[in-house]
């Protein structure tokens, strides 16, 4: 048996946190591109993408505020909404979300799928499209603006059965900020050796973050099939795998868990809570049964 885990185990490393799902006032959010950054800046993010609805918003000349701001759009015309991440040119809406992605990639970005169980039906996203989708990064598993929409802003379940079926994706927690109450309620903490752009796009397309709404983990670390993953504030701590099982749990801030050795299941994930609404999720760690 053996673990794989998306996480370097070395201290040397940063936690770096930041949003990849805002809108201004240039598409149907509120604020100004520079009041967008500066809010997210006054809130210690690092790291923001603007994601205008089906366009790509240039930063040049802005004030970044000290962090890292990546090029970016959401894909939202004609179909279930994709975010471009680290976007050069935009791409075009096609109906086909399969040509969308894969421009996306030719691009030299990666995408996202949003928001899947958005909507009346919570199925903005169908899960025979996900499932057929192909070479997608990941998708949202928390969607803030989400809180106060019909839906239900949480797609863990969604997530469960793409990692179930053997689909390697990863999940992120983004705000999808459009007015005051949805701005710094859901962000990715990647895993980087220095702050900067190709550090944290590569954190983020390899699965090196966590997704976070309030719980702050400091450290994560396997050893063999034993994991340990401290946190701040967690006051309850879970291991969930095949089809959203919980096959461990525990009260505190830290969890240890030693992988069994009859398991039979293709990934471990963590799930954390803290007070209120506050929660985290870890990445998949794949266990290799050969």
């Amino acid at each position: 048996m053996r673990v794989v885990s998306p996480y370097f185990n070395s201290k040397s490393y940063i936690w770096a946190k930041g949003n990849l799902h805002s809108h201004t006032s240039i598409s149907d959010g509120l604020y100004t591109p520079q009041e967008i950054v500066n809010k997210y800046a006054s809130n210690g993010y690092d790291f923001l993408m603007i994601s205008e609805h089906d366009m790509v918003y240039e930063p040049n000349g802005m004030d970044s505020r000290g962090m890292i701001l990546i090029k970016g759009s959401e894909v939202t015309l004609e179909g279930p909404h994709i975010l471009h991440v680290n976007a050069t040119n935009n791409v075009f809406h096609y109906p086909d979300r399969q040509k969308v992605i894969n421009e996306i990639v030719e691009d030299g970005g990666f995408a996202i799928i949003n928001h899947p169980n958005w909507e009346e039906n919570f199925n903005h996203c169908p899960q025979a499209l996900l499932e057929a989708l192909q070479n997608y990064t990941g998708i949202e598993i928390y969607n803030g603006i989400v809180r106060r929409l019909p839906g239900n802003p949480n797609a863990t379940d969604r997530w469960d059965l793409l990692l179930s079926k053997g689909r390697i994706v990863w999940g992120f927690a983004n705000d999808d900020a459009h007015w005051e109450e949805t701005f710094c309620v859901a962000w990715n903490v990647a895993q980087v050796e220095k702050l900067s752009l190709e550090c944290i796009l590569d954190a983020l397309k390899n699965g090196r973050f966590y997704a976070s709404t309030g719980v702050e983990i400091q450290k994560i670390e396997v050893k063999d099939r034993t994991f340990h993953i401290s946190t701040r504030n967690a006051t309850k701590c879970a291991v969930i795998s095949m089809y959203g099982r919980r096959i461990f749990e525990v009260k505190g801030k830290d969890i240890v868990y030693e992988l069994e050795e009859d398991l039979g299941f293709p990934y471990i994930r963590f799930e954390f809570w803290g007070e209120g609404e506050e929660q985290a999720w870890t990445q998949p760690f794949l266990i290799d049964n050969d």
